[in-house]
């Protein structure tokens, strides 16, 4: 894989992070720190698509492949970041790219600062995947570790009944790792050939995790 140009933009203002992580890692979490604290937005994948459902890009319009509940593929994807990144002064990069052929295109349309990667071992992100519990009536969300409900098994908000959504079993959980992992190793390599990647431990606490992120964002845009 070929090292990207000259990526860092050399500025203290408006900064351009991606972050990188596993599910269960806590891209979501520091994600919204770092938008709140920069005055940045964040960008993620999901809430880009669903934005710009009816976009027009060559490749057809990302509704067209939802409906069907189809994967978006990868150039109608670019499109719809590309416009999302486009229009922001400023922003953290949560979801993408995934692939080698992404993370091409990525460092064709922007320059960015810092690459944060969230290292967490794989028993640590099953435990944090498989915790999570949901109410049947409200929708609700609780984790039996880190945010558990007063009564087990029954939500705080409503009463309703919490149960495990399929998609939260060890073996659903594991097969996501596996494939996040097998598709993404590419892009860390990627920028840390750039220098811009910084490895965080991500199995420290939240709070811990943050102060090294801002550590991070904080030595790039002053480097």
């Amino acid at each position: 894989m070929p090292v990207p140009r000259a990526l860092k933009r050399m500025t203290d203002a408006d900064p351009r992070i991606l972050i990188l992580g596993a599910p269960g890692a806590g891209k979501g979490t520091q994600s919204r720190r770092l938008a709140e604290n920069y005055g940045i937005e964040h960008v993620t994948t999901g809430d880009a698509l669903r934005a710009n459902k009816h976009m027009e890009t060559e490749y057809g319009t990302p509704a067209e492949f939802m409906d069907a509940g189809e994967l978006v593929p990868d150039p109608v994807v670019n499109e719809i970041v590309k416009a999302a990144i486009e229009d922001a002064e400023g922003f953290v990069l949560d979801g993408y790219p995934r692939n080698e052929s992404q993370t091409e295109y990525l460092d064709e349309i922007t320059d960015l600062d810092v690459v944060l990667y969230l290292d967490v071992a794989d028993d640590e992100l099953v435990r944090r995947l498989t915790g999570r519990r949901v109410c049947e009536e409200c929708g609700a969300t609780y984790h039996v570790d880190f945010n558990p409900p007063e009564e087990s098994g029954t939500c705080d908000e409503c009463g309703g009944d919490l149960y495990q959504r399929d998609d939260d079993t060890e073996e659903t959980a594991r097969e996501r790792i596996t494939v996040y992992e097998e598709n993404t190793q590419p892009v860390i390599d990627y920028f840390r050939d750039a220098g811009l990647l910084v490895e965080i431990d991500g199995e420290q606490t939240p709070d811990e995790v943050w102060a090294d992120v801002e550590d991070a964002v904080d030595v790039h845009l002053d480097a």
